[in-house]
């Protein structure tokens, strides 16, 4: 029963417009109710064993951010990055739970056929809490490179022109 109810609280109220930011997409209960029910909450599932949640929630459980609100500005500061750039797009559908990433859309076209495009996907897996993944073509995947706000803010040109 507990599962069901976690379920129900990464969900977002159906809405007919797709988010086209990570703070369109925060109309679930866990990025809405109080946080420490949320993070009890969690706490509580998780003891069942792994479940699906966003990343910031993963990283608060951890103790390696204060806050949702911390998780927050960094989803906001990527944001106000790409949205100003042309060609980034935001892609509010990602693995359960998670809030979604960007993705470089001029990456598609790569030089040997369609490609996978670039993207920004946030992550709990480092303290920079970003990974970029490069643009590939082929069979497997590419290695997701950790970045911060900082890495990707200096070096988001050059990360442009190897599409």
């Amino acid at each position: 029963m507990l599962s069901l109810e976690w379920s129900d609280a990464l969900e977002g109220p159906n809405s007919p417009d797709l988010a086209s930011t990570p703070a369109e997409a925060r109309r679930s209960w866990v990025h809405t109710a109080e946080e420490k029910q949320v993070l009890a909450t969690y706490r509580a599932v998780s003891e069942v064993g792994e479940v699906p949640a966003p990343w910031w929630l993963r990283a608060l459980d951890r103790g390696k951010i204060a806050s949702r609100s911390e998780g927050h500005a960094i989803e906001d500061a990527v944001t106000d990055l790409l949205s100003a750039r042309p060609g980034w797009v935001f892609v509010p559908w990602a693995d359960f739970g998670e809030i979604g990433y960007w993705e470089f859309v001029p990456s598609e076209s790569g030089v040997y056929g369609p490609a996978t495009p670039t993207t920004v996907q946030f992550t709990s897996s480092h303290r920079g809490w970003i990974h970029l993944v490069p643009a590939h073509h082929g069979p497997g995947h590419a290695q997701p490179i950790a970045f911060t706000v900082a890495d990707l803010r200096a070096q988001i040109e050059d990360i442009e022109l190897i599409a």
